[in-house]
């Protein structure tokens, strides 16, 4: 074999060589390729997770080490340059000036990927939809456009997988253009022009929505959504009431609320929540109302076909709305769920803002269930959620007042006023606040003294609007007060005070007609009778369909001695409030004195009628706090029988002059009903329709004696009795059936014991001196008509009966002056007094 030769040698050794340089340039190639792809992936996970600043980074090193990906490279500097600029200026008018000059250099790169480059590398549409995101940022609408139109993305198909942030992108981008042809919307175009641009800008806000949502179910930690994506999920339904849509609208809003929660959705769902509660409330009634359809199963099965729609929730135990009621109710439940959930219970400083802003979503859900709780009598609920929500908001001026009027529509009136108290130490400066407290304390509570503080206090804090309210509350207490003071001359001192305010607050404001009815039921009750017809008119003038002035009116023409007006008065009255309990009791008294007992029964049993309509249900439905005092059937034409406010509760009455009342007589009289109450049982249901049954029996008595039938008479005040054994009424109208069988003895125990019990009922006074003086004990009975008359000196009768005893007690002078007193009176004395007027608010 001959040896290789010199020049075979060295071929040798360079083929050699090269076979192995040419290994290693492979095996570098490979390697740059594998690192190349570690690059791109750590990125990519970048993206979806939004680190913008470290993808920069990377995307540069990628550019280092990788020429060949010029492309891609400038692709995700651009993309992390907006979007790292987008996180702290929000796409907002006030930074588009901003984003111009800020987003300079990713505007830059990203149009240097639009060109054949970027399209060969698979990256002109995404490029396209950035810089449209870009130029919207900007507030440059008409390019924003264009460069949509220029992506194509209309022509996309729904079958594509698509990879998190592509998702994000596209979602973004439909939302993005729809913004756009909202903030564009040109004006003057036809009406097909605008129909055709509303149709596209609703449908992109829909894909956005979608797109949007399914982006989110697939991130686990993602919190939140930007502000782009946030505003088109909501702009959906909103444009759509806009044009018209309004069945469209809550659909969206449903079909929303159906998709699979995520944590970056759980405020959105609150905000939906309630907004579609909102649109229901306020934009929907019961006749066009269509409730929610199980329509999963049909998106489940276009889910194959359709990938670009979210997940919705599994309709196996799900509760479906069945009416407007159900839904909204089921709707605000959600929100408040969330509402408190999201509640920021920490005071510290740092977290003020949170706190703000947890509450103000919370005052928003709370005051639309105060509107649907109300307006479905479902007032028991709506008190329960207000005393939650007190637990993190119970620094807010605003939950404690919804939270008093909650309970002033269960009748708590004392926790009401307490919660008014709260309500006022936080906003200091409310007069409205104490106001209302102080119609509480008048109203329902008898603490007069306590509404004259409250009214005084808003008097002095007031300075303009709401200043002749105060003022006319001012003249309300003095009022009340003059009634109750026993000495005389306090009590006239009290009425001059009252008479004096209620015409500051004429003068104040002359077009509120409750301050011209309240001055001229003040001048009624110091019988000048002429300027009271003078005001009553002024009232009714400013007010023609004000039931408590027309009730004054009549009482004021039988003190007139006009007797058929004030019927004809009445009868007109009722045809306007059908159902006013007061105007029927006036009437009552009228027909009897001029038609007879026939036509006074007639209204009677009317009277008894609407009770049951008004009070029944209300005694038959028991709740948590014993009864409900609510009912959906009451209106502002509804009106009860009320009485002096010392003469409202017997219990209360007891203590208002407990100096006038010896220890033995209080508990003969208690002694006396005690047989009754052996058996005696409290009604369920508000104590106050019981109170104005017990009031209709009585009246029935009088006039089943005025007919002379005492046993039916006596059958009524057994009616009574049943209802309150304790009431000064009650042993008052017994004692009148005792006198009308001629039972002085009787009759005078049972007027003991109405004055026992109430010792500021004038005509249980009045009868019970007439009792002494028929017995033959006329300095007792002095003693007692002289109480009746300190307290009310208009009445004839009272006089009169004086004039008799004195008489019989040979004091002549006297006499006279009783006499003349009872002729002087008699000509302007109503045919019901006028301390039986209850107290107007409104």
């Amino acid at each position: 074999m001959n040896p290789p030769s010199f020049a075979g040698l060295c071929k040798q050794f360079v083929n050699q060589t090269w076979s192995k340089i040419c290994k290693f340039f492979d095996f570098f190639g490979m390697a740059a390729k594998a690192r190349a792809g570690k690059l791109e992936s750590t990125i990519e996970q970048c993206r979806n997770e939004g680190k913008w600043q470290k993808s920069i980074e990377l995307a540069e090193e990628l550019r280092q080490s990788s020429p060949n990906h010029e492309a891609l490279s400038s692709f995700l500097i651009g993309e992390g340059k907006l979007e790292s600029f987008l996180e702290t200026n929000p796409p907002i008018e006030s930074n588009f000036s901003r984003a111009k000059t800020g987003l300079a250099d990713s505007k830059r790169l990203l149009t240097s990927v639009c060109g054949d480059e970027g399209r060969k590398a698979g990256l002109a549409l995404d490029s396209h939809l950035l810089l449209a995101k870009l130029y919207y940022a900007c507030g440059d609408f008409d390019n924003s456009l264009d460069h949509f139109k220029l992506s194509e993305i209309d022509n996309l198909k729904h079958e594509i997988v698509l990879s998190s942030r592509t998702l994000r992108i596209l979602a973004e981008s439909y939302a993005a253009k729809g913004l756009c042809l909202e903030a564009k919307n040109p004006k003057g175009t036809s009406k097909f022009k605008t129909a055709e641009l509303e149709g596209e800008m609703v449908a992109c806000f829909e894909r956005a929505a979608d797109i949007g949502l399914l982006y989110l179910q697939g991130q686990e930690n993602t919190t939140n959504m930007g502000a782009i994506l946030e505003t088109a999920l909501q702009r959906s339904p909103i444009v759509l009431i806009k044009t018209g849509n309004l069945q469209g609208a809550i659909e969206r809003y449903r079909s929303m609320l159906t998709a699979v929660e995520t944590k970056a959705t759980t405020n959105l769902r609150l905000t939906l929540a309630r907004q579609l509660a909102e649109v229901l409330l306020r934009g929907v009634s019961g006749t066009v109302y269509t409730p929610p359809t199980n329509n999963n199963r049909l998106n489940s099965s276009n889910q194959t076909k359709k990938l670009w729609m979210p997940r919705r929730y599994s309709t196996r135990n799900q509760f479906t709305p069945k009416n407007q009621h159900e839904e909204t109710l089921l709707l605000l439940l959600i929100a408040e769920a969330l509402a408190n959930r999201d509640a920021v219970l920490s005071q510290s400083p740092e977290f003020r803002v949170a706190r703000v802003h947890a509450l103000g979503n919370a005052t928003a859900v709370y005051d639309l269930l105060t509107l649907a709780t109300v307006r479905w009598n479902q007032m028991p609920f709506l008190h329960d959620t207000f005393e939650k929500a007190l637990k993190f908001a119970f620094n807010e001026q605003h939950v404690w007042r919804q939270y008093a009027l909650s309970l002033i529509s269960l009748a708590r009136h004392a926790q009401a006023l307490n919660a008014l108290k709260e309500s006022s130490k936080l906003s200091p400066g409310d007069t409205i606040q104490l106001l209302m407290s102080a119609k509480l304390c008048y109203e329902h509570l008898g603490l007069v003294h306590e509404g004259l503080q409250f009214s005084s206090e808003a008097l002095r804090k007031e300075t303009k609007g709401m200043r002749s309210r105060a003022q006319l509350y001012v003249g309300i207490g003095l009022q009340k007060i003059a009634e109750t003071t026993s000495l005389k001359s306090e009590s006239d001192n009290y009425k001059k005070q009252a008479l004096d305010a209620f015409e500051k607050a004429v003068q104040l404001d002359q077009n509120d007609h409750l301050n011209e009815y309240y001055l001229a039921l003040q001048h009624a009750l110091n019988y000048n009778i002429s300027e009271a017809m003078m005001h009553i008119k002024m009232a009714l003038t400013l007010r023609a369909e004000h039931p408590h002035s027309l009730h004054l009116f009549a009482l004021l023409l039988t003190a007139n001695h006009r007797p058929n007006e004030a019927l004809t008065i009445i009868e007109d009255a009722l045809d306007e409030f059908p159902d006013n309990l007061n105007l029927m009791h006036a009437r009552a008294y009228l027909e009897l004195n001029l038609k007879g007992a026939e036509s006074s029964l007639n209204t009677l049993q009317k009277m008894i009628m609407v009770w049951k309509e008004l009070y029944e249900s209300q005694t038959q439905t028991m709740n948590g706090s014993g009864y409900d005092t609510h009912d959906d059937r009451h209106s502002e034409t509804k009106s009860i029988v009320q009485f002096q406010s010392s003469q409202i509760s017997d219990k209360d009455s007891n203590s208002v002059h407990p100096a006038s009342l010896a220890a033995s007589r209080v508990e003969h009289a208690l002694s006396e009903a005690a047989s009754s109450l052996s058996s005696f049982c409290p009604r369920p249901g508000p104590p106050n329709a019981w109170t104005i049954q017990l009031q209709i029996w009585l009246l029935l008595a009088d006039v089943y004696l005025a007919s002379d039938l005492p046993m039916e008479a006596e059958h009524c005040v057994q009616e009574a009795t049943l209802i309150n054994p304790l009431s000064h009424y009650v042993m008052y109208m017994r004692g009148k059936l005792h006198v009308h069988l001629s039972q002085w003895l009787e009759a005078k125990q049972c007027f003991l014991n109405a004055v026992s019990a109430n010792p500021r009922h004038p005509e249980g006074l009045r009868a019970l001196g007439e009792a002494h003086y028929l017995l033959g004990e006329p300095r007792l009975a002095e003693k007692y008509l002289k109480d009746a008359a300190k307290l009310d000196p208009g009445c004839p009768n009272i006089w009169f009966t004086l004039g008799k005893v004195m008489e019989s007690l040979e004091d002549f002078t006297a006499s006279s002056d009783c006499m003349s007193t009872a002729i002087q009176l008699e000509p302007s004395f109503p045919v019901l007094s006028f301390n039986s007027l209850n107290s107007a608010f409104d």
